[in-house]
């Protein structure tokens, strides 16, 4: 994100606040931009210099991640203490939203040339929801919001990330591409289900660059104390056994209540003051070292990215022409192998999941027929002590108890579930793996010294790669059907002692309850497997022609350079080394 406006904090020049570390890390990031600049590598460059102003200012980001519809936007809201980002809009589009202090409320929206336009709050949800900018059609690239809220004041940054698992793909894509630039995270999970593969992967992956973590359990005002304890316990073992080191303790928190200040119970509102503590003591503490280490892995990752394509303008001017020519050719004749290698193995793993999904068939009967005995007599145990009352009075206590039996047993089993299902669909991809890395070996055996560090770029166990589209069906139009005569019949039923009919019923509803949520678990996994791999497919599609890409741009300048005679290509080639030097000086 750019950013050109001052912030007051732990930004400045002094020894005290490492402000000449500062200085001195802006003037190497400013340098890089340069070097960008005269390659032509227009975003690096902008990159760099968003990087050395955040560097500056003393600002540093604190991205708030998890799955769709965890309620993130409403607890940066109430954390702000001020409700400047859309919520209820779902899902949001690929644009992550940096909410940063400003001395008055307002926000700007960057398009992708990078031009800036200042648009008011109310405005917002215009360019961050997919309702308002289907597909991000507006081309939207960054969003600022400005607030004078005291807990901004010390350079905090709050990042509302797109939730993983939208239905667009390239909403998980955005947050996963903005993981570089996250200092710390503020992780957003729920208790229905509490944790995901596809977050566990998110915050395996952000846990691997930043120490900083801090786990909030959201909208816990809407679960039992009993369902919150196990939610959390849950996530915490995944979390830690993910991350291989502890995790603190998981905040249960309602950011709902505290933004319209509600009366919470007495462990929510310590649980907010704990979380309010530990961002301030974050920014206190320890914000000059998260700047000071984006600014470090900021230089490493664009350092890197620059010498590259350097590397790659050098080979081509100094090769002949007609070889350049030859090897980019043999690449796209490697692209098009992968091409055809991919629609081949496409009937392979066909079967693969057939087998995948007689595989779940067996799970689930077996699920069933353990389950269903146990959650009957739970049932029938449950509803002995409820009183009669009325007869659509006693059809919404025991229909009640039904759907919240069956949930009870369902929504535990949904997580290790999807955990076996994700672990199988990596065992089902690794072909597709192997095979891209293999094409990627091809292509740096084919004579692009930069691109040995490629293979296994793929990654074998990224784990599903679109989100989980579970929800508990509760059957509402059985349980509570919204008809006359079905309230007429049930006071008549219960003034004849005919209770035992809706008794029945409500039996046979929890039956219907584990059977076909348990279906659904399973149909949703399988989703997720096929929809995967196409992802998949995509992902290697893309690296594969951006390899290509690369080297046709440098073959291009390579030919204008030839073209101006030899005194201008040595002259390029003695530019170049420069350039290179004056990268590896800044990276050092």
């Amino acid at each position: 994100m750019a950013a050109d406006e001052s912030n007051s904090g732990i930004a400045g020049d002094s020894p005290e606040n490492g402000g000449l570390r500062a200085s001195d890390r802006a003037t190497r990031l400013l340098c890089l931009a340069a070097v960008a600049k005269e390659l032509g590598a227009h975003q690096v460059g902008e990159e760099a210099r968003d990087l050395a102003r955040r560097v500056t200012e003393g600002r540093f980001y604190v991205a708030c991640i998890g799955q769709c519809k965890r309620g993130k936007s409403t607890l940066i809201n109430a954390l702000i203490g001020d409700a400047v980002l859309p919520v209820g809009f779902t899902p949001v589009t690929a644009v992550p939203t940096v909410v940063r202090f400003g001395e008055q409320r307002h926000a700007r929206i960057q398009s992708q040339d990078g031009a800036w336009l200042a648009v008011s709050i109310s405005e917002l949800n215009q360019y961050v929801s997919e309702e308002c900018n289907p597909e991000n059609v507006k081309k939207v690239r960054g969003v600022e919001v400005f607030v004078p809220s005291a807990m901004l004041a010390g350079g905090v940054c709050f990042v509302d990330t797109p939730g993983l698992g939208s239905v667009f793909a390239w909403n998980t894509a955005a947050t996963q591409a903005f993981i570089p630039h996250i200092d710390a995270a503020l992780v957003v999970l729920g208790a229905d289900p509490p944790l995901l593969g596809e977050e566990l992967s998110l915050v395996e992956a952000v846990g691997r660059q930043v120490q900083d973590l801090v786990i909030v359990l959201n909208k816990a005002d809407r679960t039992t104390a009993e369902e919150r304890t196990a939610a959390a316990n849950f996530a915490e073992r995944q979390l830690a056994k993910c991350l291989g080191r502890e995790v603190g303790v998981i905040l249960e928190v309602s950011a709902q209540q505290q933004l319209e200040m509600r009366p919470q119970k007495p462990e929510l509102e310590r649980a907010w003051h704990n979380l309010v503590s530990a961002l301030r003591k974050m920014a206190d503490e320890s914000g000059r070292q998260l700047i000071d280490s984006a600014c470090e892995r900021g230089i490493s990752r664009l350092s890197e990215q620059l010498l590259a394509a350097i590397r790659e303008e050098r080979e081509a001017m100094q090769r002949p022409i007609d070889v350049s020519e030859r090897r980019i050719a043999a690449m796209k004749g490697t692209i098009a192998e992968a091409e055809q290698s991919m629609r081949d193995l496409n009937y392979l793993l066909m079967a693969e999941q057939q087998r995948l999904s007689d595989f779940f068939v067996a799970r689930h009967k077996a699920f069933v027929a353990s389950v269903e005995p146990r959650a009957q007599a739970q049932f029938n145990e449950a509803i002995g002590p409820l009183r009669f009352g009325s007869g659509p009075a006693y059809r919404r206590r025991i229909m009640g108890k039904a759907q919240e039996i069956a949930k009870l047993h369902v929504l535990p089993w949904l997580g290790p579930e999807q955990e076996e299902g994700e672990r199988r669909y990596c065992h089902v991809s690794r072909r597709f793996v192997d095979m891209g890395n293999e094409f990627l070996r091809k292509l740096a055996d084919a004579g692009i010294p930069d691109l040995a560090r490629m293979p296994n770029a793929l990654d074998l166990d990224a784990g599903f790669r679109v989100r989980s589209r579970f929800k508990f069906k509760d059957f509402r139009e059985i349980a509570q059907p919204p008809s006359p005569l079905r309230w007429l019949g049930d006071c008549l039923l219960v003034a004849v002692g005919a209770r035992s009919v809706i008794t029945r019923r409500a039996n046979a509803l929890l039956q219907r309850l584990i059977e076909a949520n348990s279906t659904r678990v399973h149909s949703d996994i399988l989703d997720r497997v096929q929809d995967s791999r196409s992802y998949l497919e995509v992902e290697i599609r893309k690296l594969l022609h951006e390899v290509s890409r690369i080297a046709e741009h440098a073959l291009v300048n390579s030919k204008a350079l030839r073209e101006q005679g030899a005194p201008a290509l040595a002259a390029a080639l003695q530019r170049l080394g420069e350039l290179e030097r004056q990268l590896l000086e800044a990276a050092t």
